[in-house]
């Protein structure tokens, strides 16, 4: 009864039209999915980003709690790209809109100090984590992709596709502290 009234107090105050509250995110979702998120969140718009993203991305109640503890809220769509530099507008937003930065990639359980290869071994051996980690629409293509341009050999460490997006989604891993030249032009 005392999650009852705290669901009621937690919406109560959502400027809607009678009658138009079954349009709000969280009357489409499982009740224990609506518990994890007035439980765990504070904000009405952080809420109501949670139970659209549970109808978007079909979270389960465990993942749904795991956004909440890793405040995926906060990171999304907070990543360094070039997207709007290289993208027309429409595919630049989407593109960034996708990710979010940091992951987290806590499951891995790495020593403190590793190597790159060390990292991708263990993203590989926990490839759907990781898959869910990245977000919905990734699909695992390879590792240590070879890629020739201008004759010379380069190798990316993690390549997906993504779905929605229609384009690969090269992952260059990096076992130390972000530098901005990491983040480099290509120009193909």
């Amino acid at each position: 009864m005392s999650r009852m009234r705290a669901f009621y107090l937690a919406y109560s105050i959502y400027p809607q039209a009678v009658g138009k509250l079954e349009e709000l995110p969280v009357f489409n979702i499982p009740w224990g999915h609506n518990i994890a998120i007035f439980e765990g969140v504070k904000s009405l718009e952080e809420r109501l980003w949670y139970a659209n993203m549970v109808i978007q991305e079909g979270w389960s109640r465990n993942a749904l709690i795991d956004s909440i503890k890793i405040k995926t809220y906060q990171r999304h769509g907070k990543a360094i790209t070039n997207f709007h530099d290289r993208l027309p507008s429409p595919h630049s937003k989407l593109a960034h809109d996708t990710l979010k930065d940091p992951y987290n990639f806590d499951f891995l359980e790495l020593a403190r100090e590793h190597i790159e290869k060390d990292l991708e071994d263990r993203l590989l051996a926990h490839v759907e984590k990781f898959l869910c980690a990245l977000g919905q629409g990734f699909s695992f293509v390879g590792r240590q992709v070879n890629l020739v341009v201008d004759k010379k050999d380069f190798y990316i460490d993690l390549l997906f596709y993504h779905l929605n997006l229609r384009c690969f989604v090269a992952i260059e891993l990096k076992a130390v502290d972000f530098k901005p030249e990491f983040a480099g032009k290509m120009n193909f």
